[in-house]
């Protein structure tokens, strides 16, 4: 049976791990003889044996995972709420698989990111700085686009500005944009394992001519399904703008998300269509709109008398009966009436 290459007291038992343990720490591979059953068809016959079953076991989201999940999202969110008119948040949606720190060491060779010590999938925040940079220049790399206001000395501003060939240190500077590390919701509550079968690998590694003969070698490694939720979050110094930047920071990053969203993507593989996603600002926006519509109804009925109070409630009911009219005979306004 596969194993986990640790001191047998800690035992074999990691179910209650959070997933990014069980993919690095617990791994669940090894045959005794310390190789991986190579064949994730035999594997998936073999239900508990080979690579494809260990990464299903770590994709795994248990309920102490969703509940850490869970808390550090609303963490970021109480946070942001705190720092006010300093955060700019951005609410998206996967509409593609999304995968994050593919480069790290593991034994299956594709690595995966997650925030230690809680084991939970994240996107650094140094991912996100990188992609929309590229997107606010992008933007004013455009000969017969709109800049949408972005411009050379904004992008040094916000993002900074490193020392380049020829410039002095008084050329370099930090940026007044500070990016969150990013914590999905994973959709299902779990991770999905998915495949990318290469056909051409000897051709790629410099062995052989390119024909169809190759023999394709099916490659698993983990991603987070399409459908999850992501919030961004980046704080600004407002100290480090000029005056310029003050009022209009929150616009430029707006036009950078769009951008990226639209053309680049986040996370790697991008340039085959993951880490695709679809902002969800409207919706947010629409949902914080309600909510202080509410505030306002709310406020707004504290200060009226109990006359006042009466006649609102049955302008209300009266609202409520026209709607359902067509659903119930008589309506609600006339039970209501006879309520009172």
């Amino acid at each position: 049976m596969p194993q986990a290459a640790v001191p047998s007291y800690i035992g074999q038992d990691f179910n209650d791990a959070p997933p990014g343990h069980r993919f690095g720490l617990y791994f669940s591979c090894w045959q005794p003889d310390w190789t991986m059953e190579p064949d994730p068809k035999k594997a998936e016959e073999k239900s508990k044996k080979g690579k494809l079953a260990a990464l299903k076991r770590a994709a795994a989201l248990d309920r102490y995972s969703q509940a850490q999940l869970k808390e550090l999202r609303q963490r970021q969110q109480a946070v942001a709420a705190t720092l006010s008119e300093t955060v700019f948040s951005w609410p998206a949606t996967s509409i593609a698989p999304f995968m994050t720190g593919t480069g790290m060491e593991h034994p299956l060779e594709n690595g995966f990111a997650f925030l230690n010590p809680y084991g939970l999938p994240y996107l650094p925040g140094s991912g996100v700085k990188g992609v929309l940079r590229r997107a606010a220049e992008e933007l004013v790399s455009k000969d017969d686009g709109d800049p949408q206001g972005w411009n050379q000395h904004a992008i040094d501003v916000l993002f900074g500005r490193e020392t380049e060939p020829g410039d002095t240190e008084i050329a370099r500077n930090r940026g007044a944009l500070m990016f969150w590390d990013v914590i999905p919701e994973p959709a299902g509550d779990k991770l999905a394992v998915d495949i990318m079968t290469p056909h051409y690998s000897d051709y790629y590694q410099g062995n052989t001519t390119p024909h169809d003969s190759g023999q394709p070698n099916p490659i698993l490694f983990l991603a987070i399904p399409p459908g999850s939720r992501f919030e961004f979050f980046v704080q600004c110094e407002s100290i480090l703008l000029p005056e310029a930047l003050r009022q209009k920071w929150r616009t430029l990053l707006e036009a950078a998300f769009r951008h990226a969203f639209d053309w680049l993507g986040f996370g790697a593989k991008t340039a085959v269509g993951y880490g695709q996603l679809r902002t969800a600002i409207e919706k947010a926006h629409a949902e914080h709109a309600k909510i202080a519509e509410e505030r306002r109804a709310q406020a707004a009925q504290a200060t009226l008398s109990p006359e006042q109070k009466i006649l609102a409630e049955l302008q209300d009911w009266f609202k409520k009966d026209q709607a359902a009219k067509r659903k119930e005979p008589g309506g609600r306004l006339a039970m209501h009436l006879r309520d009172l």
